[in-house]
């Protein structure tokens, strides 16, 4: 069929390091919550980093949510996770704007600054 299966929201509610080894997922995505306050929490940072080093380890895809900063994106760079959403990026939009927001999307400079 040619279908993958994400994993919303990893780090609250129902989820579990046991779905990790038994659901048929391609892609673990960390809850906003823990990615919002990384950088001035750090019992939030060690779950980023702990969940990043997880979805390495079980050869999943990570994609970190409610990315707002550039900062926050280096730092997830840093991490191992190059793959965000969030105001970050860009606000919501209908999707026949997508199409002009990806010709015209200029990446902040700032988002690979010290990465080399």
């Amino acid at each position: 069929l040619g279908v993958s299966f994400a994993l919303d929201d990893f780090g609250v509610g129902y989820s579990s390091l046991t779905y990790l080894r038994r659901l048929p997922v391609e892609t673990i995505k960390i809850d906003q919550s823990f990615v919002r306050d990384m950088l001035q929490d750090v019992d939030d940072l060690a779950v980023v980093a702990g969940v990043i080093s997880l979805s390495r380890d079980f050869k999943r895809k990570v994609v970190a949510e409610g990315v707002e900063t550039s900062e926050q994106g280096v730092w997830l760079l840093r991490m191992g996770c190059s793959v965000v959403q969030g105001y970050g990026i860009a606000r919501p939009m209908h999707a026949d704007a997508v199409l002009n927001w990806v010709e015209a999307y200029q990446q902040d400079p700032s988002w690979t600054q010290g990465l080399v």
